[in-house]
């Protein structure tokens, strides 16, 4: 999510944002939620939910509703993982990270 030409109105939003955020981690769809530094906008990652429902979910944002941020979702299917992250798998083994 890059900030867009509404970003002034990311401050009366947030409240919303924020819940939304909330939801996704209540509904275990959200593994982790971050900032783009600097200051370029967010982004997330979701696992266990379909593109066309993680679509409707980014659609549901306050942000993108008020045009505050512009949603790209990227599709990525894990083939190898850390242990850590093992979960993002569908259904192969998950491989201990290589030491340094």
């Amino acid at each position: 999510m890059r900030f867009a030409s509404n970003r002034s109105r990311a401050g009366q939003l947030m409240q919303g944002h924020q819940e939304w955020i909330r939801r996704g981690f209540d509904d275990g769809v959200f593994a982790l939620v971050g900032s783009i530094e600097p200051e370029a906008g967010g982004a997330l990652v979701a696992h266990s939910i379909s593109l066309p429902q993680l679509q409707d979910r980014v659609d549901a944002d306050p942000f993108v509703v008020e045009g505050v941020v512009s949603a790209e979702i990227l599709e990525i299917t894990p083939s190898l993982t850390d242990t850590r992250l093992a979960f993002l798998l569908a259904g192969g083994p998950a491989r201990p990270a290589a030491s340094p």
